[in-house]
């Protein structure tokens, strides 16, 4: 199996463990020039934006560091052009999670970082 296809296989096993969890999937793999969002989804009263990251070990350390800020500021651009496009103003409560997966196990990071602006 190649990258893309594990890829696409945890970032399936992320959208079941989320809906599981009570989210609704609006979106997977939303994308625009600036990057892409693995999942876009509704929770509690939150509109959210779902980075997956993978990794089959920690010896290069957790899936959620990889989540750098460079990667935190390009998800923040493709959530506002995805909240622009959709008419979601500024009081639509947003949030920023990561599913870390390491090996089998599972990892919901709600919050994980704030909006970071232009």
């Amino acid at each position: 199996m190649n990258t893309r296809e594990i890829g696409a296989k945890k970032e399936e096993l992320a959208a079941e463990y989320l809906k599981e969890k009570g989210m609704k999937i609006l979106e997977r793999n939303f994308r625009n020039r600036h990057g892409e969002i693995d999942i876009i989804g509704r929770h509690e009263d939150y509109l959210v934006f779902v980075e997956v990251k993978y990794r089959r070990s920690l010896r290069q350390g957790s899936p959620a560091q990889a989540v750098d800020y460079k990667k935190q500021k390009q998800i923040c651009k493709v959530a506002d052009y995805y909240r622009m496009i959709h008419k979601l103003g500024e009081s639509t409560p947003v949030r920023y999670d990561v599913v870390a997966i390491c090996e089998e196990e599972v990892s919901w990071i709600k919050n994980a970082f704030y909006h970071i602006g232009r």
